[in-house]
């Protein structure tokens, strides 16, 4: 059996990853995060990729002497060609189409979302199929009926805020900083007590979808109510602001579950598979998993280093891509509103362009 040796790289957004896939097992991985983005309270789009060109190279060669792997071994290199910042997706592509063209060997674009949803099996091993799949992140809150690989069906997305945009918007207004995620996870694992209730919203028109923005407004005006604006933020002390923080990600993880709940009846999934951001969670995480006692579900989370952005998912699904016989043209554009569904079309044109050259 021949081995398959692949390079894996991310820079949709903020975080540079790179990492080595051999054989469907993670043997190197290295990703940085911009912490420069801080000050800014958001990711600025012209800082992150003048931050990947200069942080890409030194991930890749740091998995490749981490493996002590020569750039003559890989097989193939793959590289997030959407969704995303479109100048920090043209960094990672351009740099894998490069390396790809230097070394004589194949280059395949990789959909970010499409690679958040394999995260899982680099952990589990294969995943049951057909699986319910959630991607819950900074830009994106979507369920995905996946069949098999390379086919999907969108069940359900956001109708305005993404929930990690809503936590990066809410927690500006309780002086969280940016990103804020994970401090108000952990505002809400230190809270002992009754949390501040804030509205479940559903979707009247579309039962598979999502709407953050309406808790946005209720924390805002709740906030405005009971504290002293200054500076965009609040005014609170700690132990008010844990219980509002709890009150948060409590709501998020009802709307969440509710969402699952309804899309899980839409198919005979054997499985329930979450990644993104978002699902780095530990408040969020215990409430999918007792959710998922409670209903009789295997669930299936990553790791959190692998439910954020990383380029091991690039990599474990560039390897199964190219597994599969699939490959990308050089030629290939960033896409940076990319769909979880452009997936399938591009797969299936590939393999049947790759059946017609050998006729």
């Amino acid at each position: 059996m021949i081995s398959l040796l692949v390079l894996g790289i991310e820079t949709s957004c903020d975080e540079t990853g790179a990492a080595l896939v051999r054989d469907g097992r993670v043997i190197a991985d290295r990703t940085t995060t911009q912490l420069l983005h801080e000050e800014y309270g958001g990711v600025v789009p012209e800082l992150a990729s003048r931050a990947h060109e200069r942080l890409l190279m030194k991930a890749v060669e740091g998995v490749l002497g981490d493996a002590g792997i020569a750039p003559s071994e890989l097989n193939a290199v793959a590289a997030t060609y959407g969704p995303g910042l479109a100048g920090a997706l043209l960094v990672g592509v351009s740099f894998a189409k490069g390396l790809a063209q230097g070394l004589g060997i194949p280059f395949i674009g990789v959909n970010h979302l499409e690679a958040h949803l394999w995260a899982a099996e680099i952990a589990y091993g294969e995943l049951p199929l057909p699986f319910l799949g959630m991607i819950v992140s900074g830009g994106h809150t979507i369920t995905v009926s996946v069949k098999s690989f390379a086919d999907y069906r969108l069940l359900g997305t956001t109708h305005d805020d993404a929930a990690g945009e809503l936590f990066d918007k809410v927690g500006r207004m309780l002086g969280l900083g940016f990103p804020a995620g994970a401090a108000i996870d952990k505002d809400a694992l230190d809270f002992e007590g009754k949390p501040v209730n804030f509205p479940r919203a559903r979707v009247k028109s579309d039962d598979l979808g999502f709407s953050f923005s309406g808790l946005k407004t209720a924390v805002l005006y709740f906030l405005r109510e009971h504290y002293e604006e200054q500076g965009g933020g609040f005014d609170i002390p700690v132990p008010e602001r844990k219980a509002i923080s709890a009150g948060i990600i409590s709501a998020v993880a009802d709307m969440l579950i509710n969402g699952l709940e309804t899309a899980w009846s839409t198919g005979n999934y054997r499985a329930l598979v979450i990644s993104g951001g978002v699902a780095s969670s530990r408040f969020i995480r215990n409430r999918l998993r007792q959710f998922a006692v409670d209903k009789g579900i295997q669930l299936r989370i990553p790791p959190p280093e692998y439910c954020t952005d990383n380029g091991t998912m690039v990599a474990y699904t560039g390897y199964l891509r190219y597994k599969s016989g699939f490959t990308s043209p050089f030629d290939l554009n960033i896409e940076p509103s990319l769909n979880i569904t452009d997936s399938n079309k591009k797969y299936i044109d590939q393999q049947q362009i790759q059946k017609q050259s050998t006729l």
